[in-house]
C-alpha cells in the first residue's frame, strides 16, 4: 500500500483551478520532493494532504486514511515541519517535546523514554533544559524535526526544512533526515528551492505548474528527458574546427557538436567521461586545448524547461503552507 495516495484531485477557488485533476502515489520509505513556482499549487497541495483543506473533488489518502472523511487518521500518522520556525522561545527543548508529546495522547512514561530517545537523536538532550530562545537556527530546526516525529508517525511532511539555514546546518538537517528514514523505514514528503537539496534527499520528484503534474520522475529520469545535456566547452587552436566537430559527432557518447571561432562545444549525458576523450582526440588532429569547462546537467535546467523560470525567483514570495492563505491569486508569473 502506498503511503500517499492522490486520485483526480481538484481544488476550484471561485473559477480559479489551483489543482487541475492531480494524481500520483509515493511509496512507504520514499523521499519523495515537490517542486513548483509561486502559485502553482504546492500549498494548496500540502495543505489537502494535512487535513486543513477540503478538496472540491478527488482523493487523497495517507496511510490508506482519507484526508476527508478520516482527517483524525491522517493526523496520527503525519509529522509536519513548517517552514517558519514555530518553537516557542519561552519553552525549553523537553517543554516544546512534551507539550506535542501530549497532544498526541502519550502516556507519561512514553513521553519521557520517546522525548530522551529523540533529543539524542537530534544531538539535543545535552540542550534538553535550556530555553529554546537560547538555541541556534540549526538547533531549532533540529529540534522541530524532532517535534514533528515525537508520535511515531508514518510520513514526514517538510516545508522548505533547511531555508535561512547556513551550509553547515543544512547538510546536518539532511542527515537526520537520511538517518530517521533508513531507521524507521519513514516516508518523506518535501517541498525546497534548493536543487542540491533535491538532488541529495529524493528518490523522486515532481515539478507542479498551473495547478498540474508537469514532470514526475527520478532526478536522472528527470534529467535524460530533456534535450539539455551536460555541455563541454574545449578552447583549441591548430585544427580545422569545421572537421573537428564532424569527428566529434561520430562519437557515440556526443549527443551534438557545434563549434565558434576558437571553441568547440559538446553535448553528452554523460559530461565529465568524454572530457579526457575529447582532449585526446583534438591532440590526435595535430591541435591543442587551452581551456576545459564542464558544465553539468542540473535539477534547475529541468525546472526551467518545465516552468520556465528559476525556482530561485520564487523564494522571496515564498510562504508556509501553514501561515499563508494557500490560495494562488493569479496564474500569469
Amino acid at each position: 500500500m502506498p503511503a500517499v495516495e492522490i486520485k483526480e484531485l481538484v481544488k476550484r477557488y471561485g473559477t480559479l483551478t489551483a489543482l487541475d485533476r492531480v494524481s500520483f502515489s509515493i511509496e512507504e520509505g520514499e523521499c519523495f520532493g515537490l517542486l513548483g513556482p509561486n502559485g502553482a499549487g504546492k500549498t494548496t497541495l500540502i495543505r489537502i494532504l494535512t487535513t486543513l483543506l477540503k478538496p472540491t473533488s478527488g482523493n487523497a489518502l495517507v496511510m490508506g486514511n482519507d484526508a476527508v472523511s478520516d482527517p483524525k487518521a491522517v493526523r496520527s500518522a503525519i509529522g509536519v515541519v513548517p517552514q517558519a520556525m514555530t518553537s516557542d522561545l519561552d519553552l525549553t527543548g523537553f517543554e516544546t517535546m512534551d507539550i506535542y508529546a501530549r497532544f498526541y495522547g502519550l502516556s507519561r512514561n512514553e513521553r519521557k523514554g520517546r522525548i530522551d530517545e529523540i533529543l539524542s537523536l537530534v544531538e539535543l538532550k545535552e540542550r534538553a533544559g535550556d530555553l529554546v530562545a537560547t538555541y541556534s537556527g540549526g538547533m531549532r530546526r533540529r529540534l522541530e524535526i524532532a517535534r514533528g516525529l515525537v508520535h511515531r508517525p508514518g510520513i514526514l511532511i517538510l516545508d522548505e526544512p533547511t531555508i535561512g539555514l547556513d551550509p553547515q546546518s543544512r547538510h546536518v538537517v539532511w542527515e537526520l533526515l537520511e538517518k530517521f528514514r533508513k531507521a524507521d523505514r519513514l516516508t518523506i514528503l518535501l517541498t525546497t528551492h534548493y536543487m542540491e537539496e533535491a538532488e541529495s534527499l529524493c528518490d523522486r520528484v515532481a515539478i507542479i505548474d498551473y495547478g498540474k503534474i508537469v514532470a514526475l520522475d527520478t532526478v536522472p529520469g528527470l534529467k535524460k528527458a530533456i534535450p539539455q545535456k551536460d555541455t563541454v566547452e574545449l578552447t583549441v587552436s591548430g585544427i580545422d574546427m569545421v572537421k573537428a566537430v564532424e569527428r566529434f559527432k561520430a562519437m557515440p557518447k556526443i549527443v551534438q557538436a557545434s563549434c565558434s571561432d576558437e571553441s568547440i562545444f559538446l553535448s553528452s549525458e554523460r559530461g565529465a567521461e568524454i572530457v579526457a576523450e575529447s582532449v585526446e582526440a583534438i591532440k590526435s588532429m595535430g591541435g591543442r586545448v587551452s581551456r576545459v569547462t564542464l558544465k553539468e546537467q542540473t535539477l534547475e535546467d529541468v525546472f526551467i524547461h518545465y516552468t520556465g523560470r528559476p525556482i530561485r525567483e520564487e523564494e522571496a514570495r515564498k510562504v508556509s503552507f501553514l501561515l499563508g492563505a494557500g490560495v494562488p491569486t493569479k496564474w500569469g508569473r
